[in-house]
């Protein structure tokens, strides 16, 4: 399990590496109480972090904001097989 599924058994800080590793369950408020407040805590300290968030944050806010064109219209040069793979995940992503 991650460090997002679980609450620390530690008193260590969270380290960077374990930021960047669950940052995707601490932005979606996944992670449990205990947990966002040790993120929180490294994210005071540590400024490289906090850019690193921001720009995660941009990049998925970006990825997003590529399928807002609901009317755009795939490019003759994606293969067939790489369109169907991304409306599959898309739909079961819908689904649950």
């Amino acid at each position: 399990m991650g460090f997002g599924a679980q609450p620390r058994l530690s008193n260590k800080p969270v380290t960077c590496r374990e930021l960047t590793d669950f940052i995707a369950d601490y932005l979606s408020g996944e992670t449990p109480p205990d947990s966002r407040r040790e993120f929180e805590r490294h994210l005071k300290i540590c400024p490289n972090c906090v850019t690193y968030l921001r720009g995660y944050e941009e990049t998925v806010k970006l990825g997003r904001l590529a399928f807002d064109d609901e009317e755009a219209t795939v490019p003759d040069t994606v293969p067939d097989e790489l369109v169907e793979a991304v409306l599959s995940a898309r739909s079961k992503s819908n689904a649950e």
